[in-house]
């Protein structure tokens, strides 16, 4: 529903003298008062306990050819998810994704972010073992987060040429 108002549309006294703007009269007693800083009501202890009770829920799709290798890796990429960041993982198999959700356990409220970050990394092709340090990295700063394009989106390339520019 949509609410229009249109001045001057309507013949008046007004308008024959030449006056189509619209006037309101505001009595500036009963005009709110601003205030320098907003004052806002305590939480119930109900409001907050059922604000912690929500869990969030996340899916990062895993490639076909990097199925063989986060389950030759699970132990390596679970343990770090379930025990820097609190999270619940598990590898759904059928829809070939990973699944995380926050938990009671859960501190931070970046953590599933930043659990995801660390699949994707995986799912991209970065190896753990070889860079854990690295991936741990991932988790345990606030300042790290992951980006990535497709190298055909920027420049098209064919061959050699885009052998090259990836940097294999």
């Amino acid at each position: 529903m949509s609410l229009f108002l249109i001045a001057g549309s309507t013949q008046s006294n007004h308008d024959a003298q030449g006056d189509d703007e619209l006037v309101i009269d505001v009595d500036p007693e009963s005009a709110p008062q601003p205030q320098s800083v907003p004052s806002f009501p305590a939480l119930s202890a109900a409001a907050v306990q059922s604000s912690t009770l929500k869990s969030e829920t996340r899916r990062i799709p895993i490639p076909p050819h990097r199925i063989t290798p986060i389950k030759k890796d699970w132990v390596n990429i679970f343990s770090p998810l379930t025990e820097i960041l609190g999270l619940q993982v598990r590898m759904n198999v059928q829809r070939r994704c990973v699944e995380i959700r926050t938990s009671r356990h859960t501190k931070d409220i970046g953590s599933i972010q930043k659990g995801a970050d660390f699949v994707k990394a995986y799912a991209l092709g970065f190896d753990v073992n070889s860079t854990l340090k690295d991936a741990i990295a991932l988790l345990r700063l606030d300042d790290l987060y992951l980006d990535s394009f497709e190298i055909k989106d920027v420049k098209t390339l064919h061959g050699d040429h885009l052998s090259r520019a990836i940097g294999v």
